[in-house]
């Protein structure tokens, strides 16, 4: 009959535990923080937008959008980023490939409200822009954290 150690079978699957834990724990603070540079960066953008005439108002319900609004959605979204990096990093055997492709292709997806808007044309290209700041603040940050999270 074979012996079964039991601390080698509680000692296993913790240090493993362990390792994944700091994994996600790094990559959530890297996020965190890469959030907070997509908000400001792009909520500085709108500022500096709205400074140069840019009305920011989209024709449908006659409505501005505010600088506020700006800092909201691109913390929002970006939070979804670090859940997709998450998960990929979790069930992916190639997470940061993935996560390039995936945001890639959110972001291109993310372009076409804008486009669809029937705002002017100064308040459609700087909305695309915007969405591209975040996009070039949070998907390199996001896909080199999990590169060196899987090495």
């Amino acid at each position: 009959m074979d012996s079964l150690d039991d601390t080698d079978v509680v000692a296993g699957p913790a240090s493993g535990r362990t390792s994944h834990t700091h994994r996600f724990r790094g990559l959530a603070g890297t996020g965190f923080i890469a959030t907070v540079a997509a908000v400001v960066a792009t909520t500085l953008a709108a500022a500096l937008a709205e400074g140069v005439g840019v009305d920011f108002e989209i024709p449908d319900g006659g409505e501005t959008i505010p600088l506020s609004g700006f800092a909201v959605v691109t913390g929002l979204f970006s939070v979804v980023g670090i859940v997709i990096a998450a998960a990929l990093l979790r069930w992916s055997a190639r997470p940061a490939e993935r996560f390039v492709q995936t945001a890639g292709t959110l972001t291109a997806i993310s372009l076409v409200p804008p486009l669809l808007s029937e705002a002017d044309t100064a308040t459609t290209t700087t909305l695309l822009g915007l969405h591209l700041v975040a996009a070039t603040v949070m998907i390199p940050t996001l896909a080199r954290s999990l590169r060196t999270r899987t090495d």
